[in-house]
């Protein structure tokens, strides 16, 4: 009963507190995620398609109610297992997931610990059949498929793990796709940490190439890639798949003997300018040995400013645009760093702590569910003047918001914060979901 008490402070004594305040909940803007997951049919596809090799004969907690509520979580960023415990009769949790009390701790834990290969199937399928419902709303007009791989740190003698000699650490060596417009997350598959970028990477791209042939035919194809995607396997599954790539090759003496040319007009044209930044443009056919023909190469040579020194960069291609748009187009990439920084620091994609590899997979993907129903969901309904935020900056605003909740007879009511600077924003996000046109089978 002490914390009922009422306390004044000793630095200003008109001012009292206690915790006597009724039914409060800090994540109230959740309720426009599950909002926006009912209209696009989120929840119904888990429930249709997700399922473990559940042996439980009586359970109060189902699969997808367990999986939807790891989603919330990882989207409020109560991003511990062990955070469930504490959300366990949160109002907002509560409403959103339309369950009395959340699944504890414990229960998430045996969820995690159920997760196999068919699992993994499983998700594959859902994040497909999400696919065509958001490109039924908003079709992109091309795909740009962004491939790399990153690091997910590892700790003790887990399964898969091994040390990466680029990033010089140990942990799990994924495979990542984005699509480079949008920043939706296609594919994400673990690997063992020892992997080299590329190793099996053609695999990986070719099933994401046929699906994207198949539902879309007339949808022009395009990947980019770093060196260490530069294989003849890539460039055959692209051909094969009328995919068009950009791919950056590393340098080596070939390439800038076949660049003299440019790299010595460069040269003359700053001899008495060594200040200024300058670049010139060219490219040549070319075959590696490992090629069954020669190849497009576009190159660039820049000198950077104050420097004497020439930087070059030369990406295989079988795109027709001109040398210096090609090598625009590949520099966007970029961006895709931004993606996998925010899937990891804002969305704790990086999360891989079971002993298992194979559910640490489980874990990437569901985490790369959430990314997307995310992702989705800002760029979809979110205020034009949101849609480029971060998800921190997203969730500070718009759903850390408090509330007070009223429970009637036939109704809960939310009552918001009355101070909550983005009221305005959450009015018209819940407007565009509810004004959302979606088909659904």
């Amino acid at each position: 009963m002490a914390i009922l008490n009422t306390v004044a402070l000793d630095s200003n004594k008109k001012i009292k507190l206690n915790f006597n305040g009724g039914d409060l909940s800090s994540d109230a803007g959740l309720l426009l995620i599950k909002e926006f997951a009912s209209k696009i049919g989120f929840n119904r596809l888990i429930n249709n398609l997700f399922k473990t090799r559940d042996e439980r004969s009586y359970f109060r907690h189902s699969d997808p109610d367990i999986l939807m509520q790891s989603i919330y979580q990882t989207i409020a960023a109560y991003f511990k297992d062990d955070c469930a415990d504490e959300l366990t009769n949160d109002p907002v949790f509560s409403a959103v997931l339309e369950k009395e009390a959340l699944a504890s701790q414990p229960t998430l834990s045996r969820f995690w610990n159920r997760m196999d290969e068919d699992t993994l199937k499983k998700l594959d399928t859902i994040d497909s059949r999400m696919r065509e419902i958001i490109y039924s709303i908003k079709r992109p007009e091309m795909m740009v498929f962004d491939l790399d791989s990153t690091l997910l740190a590892t700790y003790g003698k887990q399964e898969g793990e091994g040390f990466n000699f680029h990033y010089h650490a140990h942990g799990y060596h994924p495979l990542l796709c984005y699509d480079g417009l949008t920043g939706d997350l296609l594919k994400a598959e673990l690997r063992n940490g020892t992997q080299y970028c590329s190793n099996d990477a053609d695999a990986f791209m070719i099933p994401l190439m046929k699906e994207f042939r198949d539902k879309y035919p007339s949808m022009p194809l395009y990947l980019r890639g770093d060196s260490g995607f530069a294989s003849p396997a890539i460039y055959k599954a692209c051909e094969n798949h009328s995919c068009k790539y950009a791919i950056r090759l590393k340098e080596n003496a070939k390439l800038r003997a076949l660049a003299k040319f440019e790299d010595e007009a460069l040269y003359d044209a700053t001899r008495y300018n060594q200040v200024d930044y300058a670049v010139v443009y060219g490219e040549f056919m070319y075959q590696a040995n490992s090629w069954p023909h020669p190849r497009r190469v576009v190159y660039k040579i820049e000198k950077p400013a104050n420097q004497m020194v020439h930087m070059y960069t030369f990406v295989v291609t079988t795109m027709e645009s001109e040398p210096y748009q090609i090598l625009q187009f590949y520099c966007g990439r970029g961006k895709m760093e931004n993606f996998i920084k925010e899937g990891k620091g804002g969305l704790d994609s990086s999360s891989v702590s079971s002993h298992s590899k194979t559910v640490n997979a489980n874990r990437l993907r569901i985490h790369a569910l959430a990314y997307n129903l995310f992702n989705w969901f800002r760029r979809l309904v979110l205020p034009a003047s949101m849609r480029k935020q971060r998800v921190d900056t997203i969730r500070l605003k718009l759903l850390k918001i408090a509330a007070r909740v009223i429970r009637s007879a036939r109704y809960i009511t939310f009552k918001l914060c009355g101070g909550c600077p983005y009221k305005r924003e959450y009015h018209e996000t819940l407007s565009n979901i509810q004004q959302l046109s979606v088909q659904l089978e």
